[in-house]
């Protein structure tokens, strides 16, 4: 890129970053995103600008491969319902084992290595999040948790000391149980609203929102949560892409300004959706 074009660029992030400072943005991290060392360096890299450029950053986390990865070593069969996987007491020490440990560390630790201060949480540390069992129609999911109480006090302690909190989604039990297993879609958007979130960004496998699934050019850059309804009853919006829209309008009726649904498969997909007049992927507001 020529030396102009690299001040084009900087000039048009100008009025983005002067919008955004002090603001709060949860980044809710998985997919593809997590699985090459080349995207996931681009997005340690965005969160890390933001940071530094005076937005505060939230980063809730999965880690899906890695526990399966664990559970296959383990001779532990891995089971979903309804696109949520099914937790024994064995597999929750896993989650417990591979989220909090292994892969919030390693976050923690990218971020430091680009020049950011990130603080590893999980939902047990403060309080942060507090759960029941999820119970569905008769449905029995295991130790996986339905989200009651939220105390971010310890988030916001972490991002009024100049830290990136990055958050591993195990909750604290508050009917008996030690831990549950969240859905980590769901923790970041029901954080968001707690924070007071300006942004929502989750990131996918997909592009977004796709008028034909087997169509990329078909994107929908932008939907009303007015819409969202229409767009579930006509089939546009299905599978496991429905918990994650219904994330957004939860977010967006909780008072989130608005949320993005992008492909973690692109380079620097944050930092064109929040820093430039282009964007990417699908607004939910």
């Amino acid at each position: 890129m020529m030396t102009y074009d690299k001040a084009r660029v900087l000039s048009e992030a100008l009025p983005y970053i002067q919008k955004y400072r002090g603001k709060t943005v949860v980044v809710k991290y998985g997919g593809s995103a997590m699985s090459g060392q080349d995207l996931k360096d681009a997005v340690i890299a965005d969160i890390v600008l933001l940071s530094l450029v005076g937005i505060s950053v939230v980063v809730v986390h999965g880690g899906g491969p890695e526990i399966n990865e664990r559970l296959r070593q383990l001779g532990v069969e891995t089971k979903f319902i309804n696109g949520l996987r099914y937790t024994d007491g064995e597999t929750m020490r896993v989650v417990r084992e591979v989220l909090c440990g292994r892969v919030n560390k390693e976050l923690v630790s990218l971020i430091g290595r680009r020049g950011g201060r990130a603080a590893g949480l999980c939902g047990l540390d403060g309080g942060l999040l507090k759960a029941v069992r999820l119970v569905e129609e008769g449905v029995d999911y295991g130790l996986v948790g339905e989200i009651k109480e939220i105390d971010p006090g310890v988030v916001n302690m972490a991002l009024a000391s100049g830290y990136i909190p990055v958050i591993a989604t195990v909750a604290l039990g508050l009917d008996g149980e030690d831990a549950y297993n969240i859905n980590a879609d769901t923790a970041a958007a029901k954080l968001a609203v707690a924070l007071g979130a300006e942004k929502l960004i989750l990131l996918t496998d997909v592009r977004g929102i796709l008028r034909d699934p087997k169509d990329e050019s078909t994107l929908i850059p932008a939907v009303r949560i007015d819409e969202v309804p229409g767009l579930f009853s006509s089939g546009v919006i299905t599978g496991g892409f429905i918990p994650k829209v219904e994330c957004c309008v939860d977010a967006v009726k909780g008072g989130v300004a608005r949320t993005h649904i992008l492909d973690g498969r692109l380079p620097h997909a944050i930092l064109v959706e929040m820093l430039s007049d282009e964007g990417v992927g699908t607004m939910i507001e």
